[in-house]
């Protein structure tokens, strides 16, 4: 599959058992599985991940699925039937780690509760991805990102002044929730090894992991009843920070730092401004932001996104033009830095797909398989197990694996 030999990774040796579905825990998977941990995926026999079939597909498969489930390995497993979920069981018994982001409860339903499963697998980490979280007066009801963002406080601030909240174009709560949970496990996996800790469950709520990152949201509420509206590009309380019109697109300027806006005035011939003492500080240029996005536009709007960024860069103003897919694929520095990468899927089609991130200099992380069809590895994994030949076969006859 055109793929490298692959080398010892940071996470080489940790068992994963994966039984989420669609974004947030098979993305945390992903990440784990980037660094080298062994990672099988749980999907249902017949329809697998819908997230095999979201967005543009190839030969009847997502592209998206490629990077989602690159390095994992795929059982097809009926976890609402007895018999596959005494599989699972043996399986997780096996296990590190355990992803799941099913509603709450659902576990518990077949007999998978954390008390039971770590009763033959004390170290056991289990990441839960949901909604709300495990507890709570909401943790009952159905939760996707889009409304964790929401709840967050996130949406709230996207858009303009008095129009509706918009997206900002991704899956960014369920991104954020993986994000924190894969977080949750190392630390988890540390305490196991280090302080001589037991297994423990890692509870993770969408609306929680978007809240986590916003920043002074909180503390301006509390101590001066601010409630912070949305400021369309502009950065509120930091200046100056926004986008500015040029003669042919849009360029995004950093000048908040003390000494980069004076720079920053040099370059546009407003060293009136630069040298004024009431804003040689960020509490000063806030009251005056609107005079200093004008001036800063009015150059701007005269020249050529290249020409602004080129005068800039020469000025070490930070500063950058807004990207599309053609422009990250086409540009150096991401080749550079191995974030875009050449992989061949299972099916024989070349497909550049993102890099790893983080990136460890001693341990890298690394593509080591591309992403499996359903049910790729059944006989593999449940022979591992110690399921013979026939009784797989027998399995796949009732359908409670494939």
């Amino acid at each position: 599959m055109n793929m490298p030999q692959p080398s010892p990774g940071a996470l080489d040796g940790l068992r994963v058992v994966e039984m989420g579905q669609l974004i947030a825990g098979p993305f945390a998977a992903k990440t784990l599985g980037d660094f080298g941990a062994d990672v099988i995926k749980i999907e249902p026999p017949g329809s697998g991940d819908p997230l095999r079939n979201w967005r543009m597909l190839q030969d009847g498969t997502s592209v998206w699925w490629q990077v989602q489930s690159r390095n994992k390995r795929s059982i097809a497993l009926d976890l609402r039937n007895p018999e596959g979920q005494s599989i699972a069981r043996q399986l997780i018994a096996q296990a590190d780690v355990l992803i799941e982001n099913f509603r709450p409860g659902t576990l518990e339903a077949w007999g998978m509760d954390y008390e039971s499963l770590s009763r033959d697998n004390p170290g056991l980490v289990m990441l839960r991805i949901s909604g709300y979280g495990q507890t709570g007066p909401y943790r009952d009801l159905p939760g996707f990102g889009a409304i964790g963002e929401a709840m967050g406080g996130l949406r709230h601030l996207t858009g303009e002044p008095d129009r509706v909240p918009v997206r900002c174009g991704i899956s960014i709560g369920d991104s954020l929730a993986a994000l924190h949970g894969t977080i949750g496990v190392l630390m988890a996996l540390y305490h196991r090894k280090v302080n001589g800790g037991k297994g423990q469950v890692i509870d993770v709520a969408l609306n929680e992991a978007v809240f986590n990152v916003m920043e002074s949201l909180i503390p301006e509420y509390s101590a001066f009843g601010a409630i912070r509206e949305p400021a369309g590009s502009a950065l509120p309380g930091i200046a100056p920070s926004n986008a500015y019109r040029c003669a042919d697109g849009v360029v995004l300027i950093a000048g908040n730092g003390d000494s980069i806006f004076k720079r920053l005035m040099q370059v546009i011939a407003r060293n009136d401004l630069g040298n004024d003492p009431g804003l040689s500080n960020n509490a000063g240029r806030v009251g005056r932001v609107q005079e200093i996005d004008a001036a800063i536009e009015a150059w701007t709007r005269t020249r050529s996104v290249v020409d602004v960024l080129v005068a800039l860069g020469e000025a070490k103003v930070p500063a950058g033009r807004v990207y599309t897919a053609q422009d990250i694929v086409e540009d150096p520095h991401y080749r550079a830095r191995d974030m875009i990468l050449k992989q061949k899927t299972r099916d024989g089609h070349e497909l550049e797909v993102p890099g790893v991130v983080p990136k460890l200099m001693g341990t890298p992380g690394q593509v080591r398989s591309a992403a499996p069809a359903l049910g790729d590895d059944t006989d593999a994994v449940l022979a591992q197990l110690g399921l013979s030949a026939q009784t797989i076969a027998q399995l796949r006859e009732r359908k409670i694996v494939a």
